[in-house]
Protein backbone atom coordinates (compact mmCIF):
# COMPACT_ATOMS: atom_id res chain seq x y z
CA UNK A 1 0.00 0.00 0.00
CA UNK A 2 1.35 3.86 -1.06
CA UNK A 3 2.25 6.43 1.28
CA UNK A 4 -0.09 8.67 -0.41
CA UNK A 5 -3.06 5.94 0.12
CA UNK A 6 -2.13 6.00 3.84
CA UNK A 7 -2.06 9.85 3.62
CA UNK A 8 -5.42 9.85 2.61
CA UNK A 9 -7.09 7.46 5.13
CA UNK A 10 -5.31 9.49 7.86
CA UNK A 11 -6.80 12.27 6.41
CA UNK A 12 -10.11 10.76 6.61
CA UNK A 13 -9.79 9.36 10.17
CA UNK A 14 -8.77 13.10 11.06
CA UNK A 15 -11.90 14.16 9.97
CA UNK A 16 -13.66 11.63 12.14
CA UNK A 17 -11.66 12.33 15.24
CA UNK A 18 -12.70 16.03 14.73
CA UNK A 19 -16.19 15.01 14.23
CA UNK A 20 -15.91 13.13 17.25
CA UNK A 21 -14.44 15.77 19.73
CA UNK A 22 -17.18 18.33 18.61
CA UNK A 23 -19.94 15.62 19.46
CA UNK A 24 -18.11 15.44 23.00
CA UNK A 25 -19.62 19.21 23.26
CA UNK A 26 -22.88 17.78 23.87
CA UNK A 27 -22.42 15.84 26.71
CA UNK A 28 -20.75 19.26 28.30
CA UNK A 29 -23.97 21.15 27.48
CA UNK A 30 -25.79 18.72 29.26
CA UNK A 31 -23.83 18.40 32.45
CA UNK A 32 -24.90 22.78 32.12
CA UNK A 33 -28.32 21.59 32.01
CA UNK A 34 -28.35 19.22 34.75
CA UNK A 35 -25.76 21.60 37.05
CA UNK A 36 -23.68 18.33 37.31
CA UNK A 37 -19.90 19.98 36.31
CA UNK A 38 -18.32 17.76 38.19
CA UNK A 39 -17.60 15.73 35.20
CA UNK A 40 -17.17 18.63 33.08
CA UNK A 41 -13.57 18.24 32.72
CA UNK A 42 -13.73 14.37 31.79
CA UNK A 43 -15.47 16.09 28.67
CA UNK A 44 -13.38 18.49 28.22
CA UNK A 45 -10.00 16.95 28.17
CA UNK A 46 -11.48 14.16 26.04
CA UNK A 47 -12.18 16.65 23.17
CA UNK A 48 -9.12 18.31 23.13
CA UNK A 49 -7.04 15.23 23.30
CA UNK A 50 -9.56 13.82 20.39
CA UNK A 51 -8.99 16.86 18.46
CA UNK A 52 -5.54 17.72 18.81
CA UNK A 53 -5.23 13.89 17.42
CA UNK A 54 -7.20 15.01 14.62
CA UNK A 55 -5.43 17.85 14.08
CA UNK A 56 -2.44 15.94 14.03
CA UNK A 57 -3.58 13.79 11.26
CA UNK A 58 -4.99 16.54 9.04
CA UNK A 59 -1.83 18.71 9.22
CA UNK A 60 -0.38 16.70 6.41
CA UNK A 61 -3.15 17.76 3.82
CA UNK A 62 -4.30 15.45 1.46
CA UNK A 63 -2.74 14.07 -1.19
CA UNK A 64 -3.95 15.79 -4.75
CA UNK A 65 -3.54 13.19 -7.12
CA UNK A 66 -3.74 9.79 -4.87
CA UNK A 67 -7.56 8.51 -5.29
CA UNK A 68 -8.84 5.48 -2.57
CA UNK A 69 -9.63 2.21 -4.32
CA UNK A 70 -12.08 -0.40 -3.37
CA UNK A 71 -9.18 -2.09 -2.13
CA UNK A 72 -8.12 0.63 0.40
CA UNK A 73 -12.10 0.95 1.94
CA UNK A 74 -11.27 -2.81 3.33
CA UNK A 75 -8.54 -0.81 5.57
CA UNK A 76 -10.22 2.54 6.09
CA UNK A 77 -13.60 1.30 7.16
CA UNK A 78 -11.89 -0.79 9.91
CA UNK A 79 -9.59 1.66 10.78
CA UNK A 80 -12.02 4.42 11.36
CA UNK A 81 -13.74 2.03 13.59
CA UNK A 82 -10.83 1.26 15.87
CA UNK A 83 -9.69 4.65 16.07
CA UNK A 84 -12.99 6.43 16.83
CA UNK A 85 -13.58 3.73 19.42
CA UNK A 86 -9.92 4.49 21.02
CA UNK A 87 -10.57 8.13 21.98
CA UNK A 88 -14.47 7.85 22.10
CA UNK A 89 -13.43 5.64 25.72
CA UNK A 90 -11.89 8.42 27.39
CA UNK A 91 -14.78 9.94 28.65
CA UNK A 92 -16.01 6.96 30.72
CA UNK A 93 -12.63 6.89 31.76
CA UNK A 94 -12.50 9.72 33.45
CA UNK A 95 -15.82 9.55 34.61
CA UNK A 96 -16.53 6.45 36.22
CA UNK A 97 -12.71 5.58 37.03
CA UNK A 98 -13.17 2.61 35.12
CA UNK A 99 -10.14 0.62 33.39
CA UNK A 100 -9.70 1.18 29.75
CA UNK A 101 -10.35 -2.88 29.17
CA UNK A 102 -13.80 -1.87 30.49
CA UNK A 103 -14.02 1.72 28.62
CA UNK A 104 -13.34 0.34 25.34
CA UNK A 105 -15.65 -2.86 25.83
CA UNK A 106 -18.35 -0.41 26.19
CA UNK A 107 -17.04 1.75 23.70
CA UNK A 108 -17.13 -0.76 21.06
CA UNK A 109 -20.76 -2.26 22.22
CA UNK A 110 -21.77 1.53 21.64
CA UNK A 111 -20.21 2.29 18.26
CA UNK A 112 -21.49 -1.16 16.83
CA UNK A 113 -24.74 -0.90 18.46
CA UNK A 114 -24.65 -4.01 20.26
CA UNK A 115 -25.62 -2.98 23.27
CA UNK A 116 -23.64 -4.79 25.86
CA UNK A 117 -22.96 -3.04 28.84
CA UNK A 118 -20.58 -3.32 31.99
CA UNK A 119 -22.12 -0.29 34.07
CA UNK A 120 -24.15 -1.12 37.02
CA UNK A 121 -26.11 2.16 38.53
CA UNK A 122 -27.48 4.00 35.72
CA UNK A 123 -30.29 5.27 37.42
CA UNK A 124 -27.95 7.27 39.00
CA UNK A 125 -25.14 7.72 36.79
CA UNK A 126 -23.97 10.89 35.27
CA UNK A 127 -26.13 12.55 32.62
CA UNK A 128 -23.55 13.25 30.62
CA UNK A 129 -22.16 10.01 30.52
CA UNK A 130 -25.58 8.06 29.84
CA UNK A 131 -26.06 10.64 26.78
CA UNK A 132 -22.71 9.66 25.53
CA UNK A 133 -23.38 6.75 25.84
CA UNK A 134 -26.72 6.82 23.42
CA UNK A 135 -24.52 9.07 21.34
CA UNK A 136 -22.32 6.30 20.50
CA UNK A 137 -25.16 4.30 19.79
CA UNK A 138 -26.30 6.88 17.25
CA UNK A 139 -23.11 7.90 15.52
CA UNK A 140 -22.10 4.52 15.10
CA UNK A 141 -25.63 3.56 13.77
CA UNK A 142 -25.96 6.02 10.86
CA UNK A 143 -22.29 5.21 9.99
CA UNK A 144 -23.02 1.71 9.42
CA UNK A 145 -25.82 2.26 7.38
CA UNK A 146 -23.44 4.73 5.22
CA UNK A 147 -21.04 1.40 4.98
CA UNK A 148 -23.45 -0.84 4.29
CA UNK A 149 -25.40 1.52 1.37
CA UNK A 150 -22.48 2.82 0.10
CA UNK A 151 -19.26 0.40 0.80
CA UNK A 152 -20.26 -2.85 0.86
CA UNK A 153 -21.83 -3.51 -2.60
CA UNK A 154 -18.59 -2.23 -3.98
CA UNK A 155 -17.05 -4.57 -1.80
CA UNK A 156 -19.17 -7.22 -2.73
CA UNK A 157 -18.93 -8.52 1.15
CA UNK A 158 -21.83 -11.22 1.56
CA UNK A 159 -24.12 -11.35 -0.44
CA UNK A 160 -24.38 -7.69 -0.31
CA UNK A 161 -23.86 -6.73 -4.10
CA UNK A 162 -27.71 -7.85 -3.96
CA UNK A 163 -28.75 -4.11 -3.16
CA UNK A 164 -26.25 -2.37 -5.47
CA UNK A 165 -28.64 -0.20 -7.48
CA UNK A 166 -29.87 1.02 -4.64
CA UNK A 167 -25.94 2.34 -3.49
CA UNK A 168 -23.97 3.19 -6.80
CA UNK A 169 -26.61 3.55 -9.34
CA UNK A 170 -28.89 5.86 -7.26
CA UNK A 171 -27.75 8.29 -9.68
CA UNK A 172 -30.36 7.39 -11.83
CA UNK A 173 -32.43 5.74 -9.21
CA UNK A 174 -33.82 7.64 -6.54
CA UNK A 175 -31.48 10.80 -6.64
CA UNK A 176 -29.53 13.13 -9.34
CA UNK A 177 -26.29 13.05 -7.26
CA UNK A 178 -25.33 10.20 -4.71
CA UNK A 179 -24.23 12.67 -1.86
CA UNK A 180 -27.53 13.91 -1.75
CA UNK A 181 -28.95 10.81 -1.30
CA UNK A 182 -26.36 10.49 1.67
CA UNK A 183 -28.09 14.28 3.08
CA UNK A 184 -31.40 12.93 3.04
CA UNK A 185 -30.83 9.20 4.96
CA UNK A 186 -29.22 11.73 7.50
CA UNK A 187 -32.53 13.76 7.49
CA UNK A 188 -34.69 10.89 7.72
CA UNK A 189 -32.35 9.44 10.41
CA UNK A 190 -32.47 12.71 12.40
CA UNK A 191 -36.03 12.55 11.84
CA UNK A 192 -36.98 9.52 12.74
CA UNK A 193 -35.02 10.27 16.17
CA UNK A 194 -36.82 13.26 16.88
CA UNK A 195 -40.00 11.87 16.00
CA UNK A 196 -39.23 8.74 18.78
CA UNK A 197 -37.68 11.23 21.39
CA UNK A 198 -41.56 13.07 20.99
CA UNK A 199 -43.67 9.37 21.03
CA UNK A 200 -41.54 8.55 24.14
CA UNK A 201 -41.95 11.54 25.92
CA UNK A 202 -46.00 11.34 25.23
CA UNK A 203 -45.96 7.77 26.09
CA UNK A 204 -44.88 8.99 29.68
CA UNK A 205 -40.83 9.01 29.67
CA UNK A 206 -39.25 11.80 31.07
CA UNK A 207 -37.51 14.24 28.28
CA UNK A 208 -33.99 13.01 29.13
CA UNK A 209 -35.07 9.55 29.24
CA UNK A 210 -36.60 9.89 25.98
CA UNK A 211 -33.56 11.10 23.87
CA UNK A 212 -31.86 8.89 25.16
CA UNK A 213 -34.42 5.74 24.41
CA UNK A 214 -35.07 7.38 20.74
CA UNK A 215 -31.08 7.61 20.03
CA UNK A 216 -30.98 4.18 21.23
CA UNK A 217 -34.15 2.07 19.38
CA UNK A 218 -33.18 3.90 16.14
CA UNK A 219 -29.61 2.38 15.98
CA UNK A 220 -31.12 -0.14 17.34
CA UNK A 221 -28.32 0.03 20.32
CA UNK A 222 -30.26 -0.87 23.51
CA UNK A 223 -28.11 1.25 25.87
CA UNK A 224 -30.85 2.37 28.50
CA UNK A 225 -30.99 4.97 31.41
CA UNK A 226 -31.89 2.30 33.66
CA UNK A 227 -30.34 -0.72 34.85
CA UNK A 228 -34.20 -2.38 34.46
CA UNK A 229 -33.89 -1.61 31.11
CA UNK A 230 -37.67 -0.81 29.85
CA UNK A 231 -39.04 -2.71 32.52
CA UNK A 232 -38.50 0.43 34.61
CA UNK A 233 -41.59 1.87 32.69
CA UNK A 234 -44.59 0.08 33.37
CA UNK A 235 -46.39 2.46 30.58
CA UNK A 236 -48.00 -0.29 27.73
CA UNK A 237 -47.44 2.78 25.26
CA UNK A 238 -43.53 3.53 25.58
CA UNK A 239 -43.17 -0.44 25.31
CA UNK A 240 -45.18 -0.33 22.22
CA UNK A 241 -43.26 2.75 20.90
CA UNK A 242 -40.15 0.92 21.58
CA UNK A 243 -41.24 -1.61 19.32
CA UNK A 244 -42.38 0.55 16.48
CA UNK A 245 -38.91 2.42 17.21
CA UNK A 246 -36.78 -0.84 16.86
CA UNK A 247 -38.67 -1.86 13.59
CA UNK A 248 -38.07 1.56 12.14
CA UNK A 249 -34.34 1.16 12.56
CA UNK A 250 -34.25 -2.46 11.13
CA UNK A 251 -35.68 -1.44 7.65
CA UNK A 252 -33.40 -0.07 4.17
CA UNK A 253 -32.52 3.32 4.62
CA UNK A 254 -32.60 3.73 1.40
CA UNK A 255 -36.46 2.52 0.60
CA UNK A 256 -37.27 5.38 3.14
CA UNK A 257 -35.07 7.84 0.70
CA UNK A 258 -37.22 6.33 -2.10
CA UNK A 259 -40.49 6.74 -0.32
CA UNK A 260 -40.01 10.29 0.53
CA UNK A 261 -38.88 10.63 -3.47
CA UNK A 262 -42.40 9.80 -4.04
CA UNK A 263 -42.78 5.89 -4.40
CA UNK A 264 -44.76 5.41 -1.82
CA UNK A 265 -44.95 1.31 -2.01
CA UNK A 266 -41.49 1.23 -1.78
CA UNK A 267 -41.21 -0.18 1.59
CA UNK A 268 -44.52 -2.28 0.91
CA UNK A 269 -43.14 -4.01 -2.32
CA UNK A 270 -39.66 -4.74 -0.82
CA UNK A 271 -39.66 -8.72 -0.23
CA UNK A 272 -37.10 -8.20 2.38
CA UNK A 273 -39.45 -5.39 4.29
CA UNK A 274 -42.14 -7.82 3.98
CA UNK A 275 -40.97 -10.88 5.34
CA UNK A 276 -39.29 -9.09 8.19
CA UNK A 277 -42.32 -7.92 9.58
CA UNK A 278 -43.93 -11.24 8.89
CA UNK A 279 -41.72 -13.26 10.73
CA UNK A 280 -41.89 -10.78 13.55
CA UNK A 281 -45.73 -10.63 13.89
CA UNK A 282 -45.94 -14.74 13.03
CA UNK A 283 -43.20 -14.82 15.67
CA UNK A 284 -44.65 -12.25 18.34
CA UNK A 285 -48.21 -14.06 18.07
CA UNK A 286 -47.66 -17.56 18.32
CA UNK A 287 -44.92 -17.13 21.26
CA UNK A 288 -47.16 -14.29 23.10
CA UNK A 289 -50.06 -16.83 23.06
CA UNK A 290 -47.67 -19.70 24.48
CA UNK A 291 -46.23 -17.58 27.33
CA UNK A 292 -50.15 -16.45 28.07
CA UNK A 293 -50.79 -20.23 28.14
CA UNK A 294 -47.45 -20.76 30.85
CA UNK A 295 -48.14 -17.62 32.73
CA UNK A 296 -50.60 -15.31 34.47
CA UNK A 297 -50.58 -12.50 32.22
CA UNK A 298 -53.33 -11.96 30.37
CA UNK A 299 -53.16 -12.46 26.60
CA UNK A 300 -52.45 -8.77 25.79
CA UNK A 301 -49.74 -8.50 28.31
CA UNK A 302 -48.05 -11.02 27.27
CA UNK A 303 -48.48 -10.39 23.32
CA UNK A 304 -46.33 -6.79 24.54
CA UNK A 305 -43.91 -8.73 26.80
CA UNK A 306 -43.27 -10.67 23.79
CA UNK A 307 -43.25 -8.06 20.74
CA UNK A 308 -40.61 -6.05 22.99
CA UNK A 309 -38.18 -8.60 23.24
CA UNK A 310 -38.07 -10.62 20.45
CA UNK A 311 -38.86 -7.36 18.12
CA UNK A 312 -35.38 -6.25 20.62
CA UNK A 313 -33.61 -9.46 19.91
CA UNK A 314 -34.13 -10.00 16.27
CA UNK A 315 -33.61 -6.45 15.53
CA UNK A 316 -30.21 -6.75 17.45
CA UNK A 317 -31.29 -3.76 19.80
CA UNK A 318 -30.78 -5.95 23.47
CA UNK A 319 -33.66 -3.91 25.48
CA UNK A 320 -35.23 -5.90 27.53
CA UNK A 321 -38.84 -6.38 29.11
CA UNK A 322 -38.32 -8.30 32.18
CA UNK A 323 -36.18 -11.45 32.32
CA UNK A 324 -37.24 -13.67 29.67
CA UNK A 325 -34.45 -16.13 30.22
CA UNK A 326 -36.50 -17.33 33.37
CA UNK A 327 -39.12 -18.38 31.09
CA UNK A 328 -38.43 -22.00 30.56
CA UNK A 329 -36.06 -23.84 28.64
CA UNK A 330 -38.20 -23.29 25.48
CA UNK A 331 -38.00 -19.75 25.66
CA UNK A 332 -34.44 -19.42 26.21
CA UNK A 333 -33.80 -21.73 22.97
CA UNK A 334 -36.03 -19.79 20.98
CA UNK A 335 -34.76 -16.65 22.27
CA UNK A 336 -31.45 -18.52 21.34
CA UNK A 337 -32.44 -18.96 18.11
CA UNK A 338 -33.25 -15.41 17.27
CA UNK A 339 -30.28 -13.79 18.18
CA UNK A 340 -28.99 -14.80 14.58
CA UNK A 341 -31.79 -13.13 12.59
CA UNK A 342 -31.13 -9.49 11.92
CA UNK A 343 -33.10 -6.95 10.46
CA UNK A 344 -32.75 -5.68 6.86
CA UNK A 345 -29.48 -4.47 4.81
CA UNK A 346 -29.66 -0.88 4.59
CA UNK A 347 -30.48 -0.54 8.05
CA UNK A 348 -28.72 -0.09 11.87
CA UNK A 349 -29.05 -3.52 12.66
CA UNK A 350 -26.48 -6.63 13.06
CA UNK A 351 -27.21 -10.65 12.21
CA UNK A 352 -27.31 -12.03 9.59
CA UNK A 353 -29.74 -10.09 8.05
CA UNK A 354 -33.36 -11.62 6.65
CA UNK A 355 -32.28 -11.05 2.92
CA UNK A 356 -29.85 -13.97 3.31
CA UNK A 357 -32.62 -16.55 4.80
CA UNK A 358 -34.78 -15.55 1.89
CA UNK A 359 -31.92 -16.20 -0.58
CA UNK A 360 -31.61 -19.55 0.99
CA UNK A 361 -34.73 -20.05 0.64
CA UNK A 362 -34.71 -19.55 -2.87
CA UNK A 363 -31.37 -21.73 -3.23
CA UNK A 364 -33.15 -24.82 -1.38
CA UNK A 365 -36.38 -24.61 -3.99
CA UNK A 366 -34.29 -24.21 -6.37
CA UNK A 367 -32.37 -26.99 -5.76
CA UNK A 368 -35.51 -29.63 -4.84
CA UNK A 369 -37.33 -28.94 -8.27
CA UNK A 370 -33.81 -29.61 -9.87
CA UNK A 371 -33.88 -33.08 -8.33
CA UNK A 372 -37.25 -33.14 -9.78
CA UNK A 373 -36.71 -31.83 -13.10
CA UNK A 374 -32.62 -32.47 -13.90
CA UNK A 375 -32.78 -30.89 -17.52
CA UNK A 376 -34.87 -28.15 -16.04
CA UNK A 377 -33.27 -24.39 -16.47
CA UNK A 378 -34.47 -23.17 -13.51
CA UNK A 379 -34.57 -19.21 -12.52
CA UNK A 380 -33.11 -18.20 -9.52
CA UNK A 381 -33.90 -14.76 -8.48
CA UNK A 382 -34.24 -12.55 -5.72
CA UNK A 383 -36.26 -9.21 -5.16
CA UNK A 384 -35.81 -9.13 -8.85
CA UNK A 385 -32.35 -9.48 -9.10
CA UNK A 386 -30.75 -12.65 -10.50
CA UNK A 387 -28.84 -14.80 -8.40
CA UNK A 388 -25.62 -15.10 -10.39
CA UNK A 389 -22.64 -17.74 -9.32
CA UNK A 390 -20.89 -14.78 -7.27
CA UNK A 391 -23.64 -13.55 -5.33
CA UNK A 392 -24.22 -17.09 -4.19
CA UNK A 393 -20.33 -17.77 -3.41
CA UNK A 394 -20.10 -14.81 -1.62
CA UNK A 395 -23.39 -15.55 0.49
CA UNK A 396 -21.90 -18.82 1.78
CA UNK A 397 -18.34 -17.69 2.67
CA UNK A 398 -20.08 -14.85 4.06
CA UNK A 399 -22.08 -17.40 6.09
CA UNK A 400 -19.66 -20.40 7.00
CA UNK A 401 -17.48 -17.60 8.23
CA UNK A 402 -20.11 -15.72 10.50
CA UNK A 403 -20.36 -19.39 12.21
CA UNK A 404 -16.79 -20.32 12.59
CA UNK A 405 -16.30 -16.69 14.06
CA UNK A 406 -18.85 -17.60 16.86
CA UNK A 407 -17.28 -20.57 17.21
CA UNK A 408 -13.83 -19.98 17.57
CA UNK A 409 -14.96 -17.06 19.85
CA UNK A 410 -16.77 -19.60 21.69
CA UNK A 411 -14.02 -21.60 22.38
CA UNK A 412 -11.64 -18.86 23.52
CA UNK A 413 -14.91 -17.94 26.40
CA UNK A 414 -14.63 -21.34 27.14
CA UNK A 415 -11.10 -21.67 27.36
CA UNK A 416 -11.29 -18.58 29.95
CA UNK A 417 -13.12 -20.48 32.48
CA UNK A 418 -16.57 -19.40 31.23
CA UNK A 419 -19.22 -21.87 31.34
CA UNK A 420 -20.50 -22.53 28.24
CA UNK A 421 -24.10 -21.14 27.85
CA UNK A 422 -22.30 -18.37 28.83
CA UNK A 423 -19.56 -18.46 26.43
CA UNK A 424 -21.92 -19.85 23.35
CA UNK A 425 -24.65 -16.68 23.95
CA UNK A 426 -21.56 -14.59 24.53
CA UNK A 427 -20.02 -14.81 21.66
CA UNK A 428 -23.35 -14.99 19.39
CA UNK A 429 -24.38 -12.13 21.23
CA UNK A 430 -21.50 -10.01 20.40
CA UNK A 431 -21.08 -11.18 16.73
CA UNK A 432 -24.68 -10.53 15.69
CA UNK A 433 -24.34 -7.12 17.91
CA UNK A 434 -27.57 -7.98 20.03
CA UNK A 435 -26.51 -7.12 23.20
CA UNK A 436 -27.61 -9.12 26.64
CA UNK A 437 -27.04 -13.04 26.21
CA UNK A 438 -28.42 -15.85 27.98
CA UNK A 439 -27.79 -17.15 31.29
CA UNK A 440 -27.06 -15.80 34.93
CA UNK A 441 -23.93 -14.05 33.98
CA UNK A 442 -24.62 -12.40 30.91
CA UNK A 443 -28.14 -12.84 30.49
CA UNK A 444 -31.09 -9.75 30.08
CA UNK A 445 -31.00 -9.35 33.95
CA UNK A 446 -26.84 -9.61 34.11
CA UNK A 447 -23.90 -7.32 32.47
CA UNK A 448 -20.86 -8.04 31.55
CA UNK A 449 -18.42 -6.62 34.43
CA UNK A 450 -17.41 -10.11 36.28
CA UNK A 451 -15.96 -11.48 33.00
CA UNK A 452 -12.27 -11.59 32.96
CA UNK A 453 -9.92 -8.68 30.91
CA UNK A 454 -9.15 -11.24 27.88
CA UNK A 455 -12.94 -12.21 27.62
CA UNK A 456 -13.61 -8.31 27.49
CA UNK A 457 -11.42 -8.13 24.75
CA UNK A 458 -12.14 -11.05 22.78
CA UNK A 459 -16.03 -9.85 22.96
CA UNK A 460 -14.49 -6.88 21.91
CA UNK A 461 -13.30 -8.12 18.38
CA UNK A 462 -16.47 -10.02 17.82
CA UNK A 463 -18.57 -6.94 17.94
CA UNK A 464 -16.04 -5.21 15.74
CA UNK A 465 -16.30 -8.57 13.10
CA UNK A 466 -20.00 -8.95 13.26
CA UNK A 467 -20.66 -4.82 12.56
CA UNK A 468 -17.90 -5.11 9.67
CA UNK A 469 -19.30 -8.11 8.14
CA UNK A 470 -16.34 -10.30 9.04
CA UNK A 471 -15.15 -10.20 5.30
CA UNK A 472 -14.15 -6.96 5.39
CA UNK A 473 -11.86 -7.07 8.27
CA UNK A 474 -10.77 -11.03 7.30
CA UNK A 475 -9.18 -9.74 4.09
CA UNK A 476 -6.37 -7.15 5.94
CA UNK A 477 -4.94 -10.21 7.48
CA UNK A 478 -4.20 -12.14 3.83
CA UNK A 479 -0.82 -11.60 2.47
CA UNK A 480 -1.99 -10.57 -1.00
CA UNK A 481 -4.33 -7.60 0.48
CA UNK A 482 -0.78 -5.88 1.47
CA UNK A 483 1.50 -6.94 -1.97
CA UNK A 484 1.92 -3.86 -4.13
Amino acid sequence: MSLPTLRIIAFILGIFLLTLAISMLIPMLTLFIYSRTDDLGAFAWSSLITAGAGIALLLPGRPQHAQLRPRDMYLLTTASWLVVCVFAALPLTLVRDMSYTDAFFETMSGITTTGATVLTDLDHSSPGLLIWRSMLHWLGGIGFIGMAVAILPLLRVGGMRLFQTESSDWGEKVMPRSHMAAKYILVIYLGLTLVGWLAFWLAGMGIFDAINHSMAAISTGGFSTSDQSLAHWSQPAVHWVAVVMMISGSLPFTLYVATLRGNRKALLRDHQVRGFIGFLVVVTLLFGTWLHLHSDNSWLDSVRIVAVNVTSVVTTTGFALGDYSSWGSFAVLLFFYLTFIGGCSGSTSGGLKIFRFQVAAVLLKANLQQLIHPRAVIKQQYNNHNLDEEIVRSLITFSFFFAITIGVIALGLALLGLDWVTALTGAATAVCNVGPGLGPVIGPAGTFASLPDAAKWLLTIGMLLGRLEILTVLVLFTRAFWRH
